[in-house]
């Protein structure tokens, strides 16, 4: 049974609970300025709640995403195990309190902030005052609170626990509570900015001011990442006692009985609370030297669209920590990440996105800054290949011991699947792979057992040869769909000559008008697909995947595999996949890495070793789709 008032009663909302605080708000502006005739103050009010309660969660926002870019926070990362889904949803509420405060200050508030807009914007009398009541009450008192009842047995099992859940912390996790805690804390935070406006120095900039000021500093605490230098502390010693630290903060989620103070160590100090770490793990941390573990695998990934890149993990959490798809509600935010991808393009330099473990290994991607047309520019083919060169040779330097190339950036007419950047480095120690050769395992394995004859487009390039040959080789009837004689042949002269008769050349897609197994590896408009009979299922390894457009038929997603259950720190979906899948490429990386295996996968597909692949794959705990 659960704990009174440890559930929030807008639970059962969703998305809708913003209504309760912005939908009354908007009502009550609406009618003040539209049917009162006298200046009736109290709308000003409730306009200026109304931009205090958009600005609160963008501060909390700014922490997430600077904790997140990894390519140039990474040396100062607290704690580098991943945020896992579980965590993320948890927290996925952590704006509650933010309406709570919000339907206070609106109802509790109203009379009381009648005469709001008679309020000077700035009275430094009311900013001294806040000033000191922050430090001489509310530092106090949430101390003690925070010690002697939310950390008291029967109130942190019940209650403060589920906050402490995440021993990883985000700016988010700020905001992760309980009903009845965040119901405490909201009138205790009031005290600093009821004071100034009860004797009569109020401001507006006050009110907007501290309470933006107090979300900045609390999210800072919760960022993960250490930004305030060790030297300030050593200079000046009595600066670690006025303003806490992440690192300081992120050992009271690990040791819940020390550092339970608000925002000032001082209070620590008094009651004999502070971690004994403290000063020495900030100081480790903040020297840089926390950041130094090399991954063991890195997956090279590329940008789709200017859309897509809001997916990325530094934008929206819970944008990508599900599925890609379009959101008209990111709309607005298009022009922002299109200036980005602007800066990306000038500066050119791969950037981490995100990070996990599996089996002690552990495994970072990284992103090309580019986006997939750019890949289709033939002026672009230089300066990309120098992006990817950059990175392998950055990934050898680091002492990373594989990196995998997402789909574009091992493009044949690239760089010949990898191939251009072992011959011209004979002496990497990283071994690149392509991934391609559990790609065709994972699309070869999908096709039923009984299936006599195939149809296969972009049947020349790596994977097509690969499935074409392997398919012949268990009798398979493969109608390769390509104008060019000379490739066909190549690939057949491949094929044992007893085999040879079952790779067919067809150069038009009437050909297949009869076969209900298609396998797409180059994009077939919805009109070339109405050749295909009804009842005929799509497999594809092309990308972008193609539309599903025929009612009658089936279609395969990308190529992917679900990644083993004990990976940890995982919160990001990769691009269209469900949580915890990984377009196939990626995955053969992983398993390259988790055998341990010494060789380049790069250029032609080793038919021989596609059931190696798989079975090591299968091995490993990797499951297909």
């Amino acid at each position: 049974m659960v704990a009174p008032l440890s559930t929030w009663p807008w639970e059962y909302l969703g998305s809708l609970k913003q209504y309760l605080i912005y939908g009354p708000l908007l009502a009550k502006l609406y009618y003040s300025r539209n049917f009162e005739m006298d200046d009736n103050s109290s709308s000003t009010w409730c306009l200026h709640l109304l931009i205090l309660c958009s600005l609160r969660p963008v501060v909390y926002q700014f922490w997430f995403t600077f904790s997140y870019m990894l390519f140039f926070t990474r040396t100062r990362l607290i704690d580098h195990r991943g945020v896992d889904f579980k965590q993320i949803d948890r927290e996925w509420n952590w704006d509650n309190f933010i309406i709570l405060q919000g339907i206070m200050a609106a109802i509790g508030g109203y009379k009381f902030f009648d005469e709001y807009s008679s309020l000077p914007t700035w009275n430094s009398t009311g900013f001294f005052i806040t000033i000191l009541l922050h430090i001489g009450i509310l530092e106090p008192l949430y101390y003690f609170l925070h010690r002697y009842v939310f950390h008291n047995d029967y109130f942190f099992s019940k209650y403060h626990s589920f906050h402490h859940k995440s021993s990883v912390t985000q700016s988010f996790t700020a905001g992760s509570g309980t009903f009845l805690e965040h119901i405490i804390l909201s009138m205790i935070i009031v005290i600093p900015v009821i004071g100034p406006l009860a004797s009569g120095f109020g401001s507006k900039s006050m009110i907007f001011g501290y309470i933006l000021m107090f979300d900045f500093v609390r999210g800072f605490g919760h960022c993960n990442v250490e930004i305030v230098p060790g030297w300030i502390f050593r200079l000046f010693p009595f600066l670690r006692y006025i303003l806490y630290t992440p690192t300081y903060h992120s050992l009271h989620h690990k040791e819940k009985d020390t550092n339970f103070c608000l925002f000032m160590p001082l209070f620590d100090a008094l009651g004999n609370t502070v971690n004994s770490k403290s000063w020495e793990l900030h100081r480790h941390t903040s020297s840089g030297l926390n950041g130094t573990k090399v991954p063991d695998f890195v997956f090279l990934a590329h940008v789709v669209d200017v859309s897509a890149a809001m997916h990325v993990p530094f934008s929206f959490r819970s944008v990508n920590s599900v599925p890609y798809r379009f959101r008209l509600v990111l709309l607005p935010i298009w022009p922002v990440a299109f200036t980005m991808m602007l800066v990306m393009w000038g500066f050119s330099k791969t950037f981490f996105v995100s990070f996990y473990n599996l089996r002690g290994k552990f495994h970072q991607t990284w992103t090309v800054p580019r986006f997939g047309f750019q890949y289709f520019i033939p002026s672009a083919k230089d300066g990309i290949n120098n992006l990817i060169e950059e990175s392998i040779l950055r990934a050898d330097k680091l002492g990373v011991k594989v990196i995998s190339l997402a789909a574009l950036n091992k493009n044949e007419a690239l760089n010949g699947g990898g191939t251009l950047f072992v011959k011209k480095h004979p002496d990497l120690k990283v071994r690149v792979v392509h991934g391609n050769t559990l790609t065709a395992a994972v699309i070869l394995n999908e096709i039923k057992s009984d299936v006599k004859e195939v149809f296969l487009t972009g049947a020349t390039s790596k994977l097509g040869r690969a499935i074409a040959l392997y398919l012949c080789r268990k009798r398979i009837r493969v109608l390769m769909l390509t104008l060019s004689k000379e490739r066909f042949e190549s690939i057949q002269r491949e094929a044992d000559k007893e085999l040879q008769g079952y790779l067919v050349q067809v150069t038009k897609y009437q050909a297949a008008q009869n076969c209900k197994t298609w396998i797409v590896g180059k994009w077939i408009t919805p009109r070339e697909q109405r050749w295909a009979p009804p009842g005929t299922h799509f497999h594809q390894f092309v990308v972008p995947p193609i539309f599903a457009v025929r009612r009658n038929c089936t279609y395969s997603a990308l190529a992917a595999m679900k990644l083993p259950e004990d990976v940890e720190g995982l919160g990001t979906c990769e691009y269209t996949m469900r949580r915890g899948i990984v377009h196939a490429c990626h995955a053969g990386g992983v398993v390259h890495s988790l055998e341990g295996w010494t060789h380049h996968e790069v250029g032609a597909i080793d038919v021989d070793r596609i059931d190696l692949v798989w079975e090591a794959a299968m091995k490993h705990g990797l499951k297909p789709v």
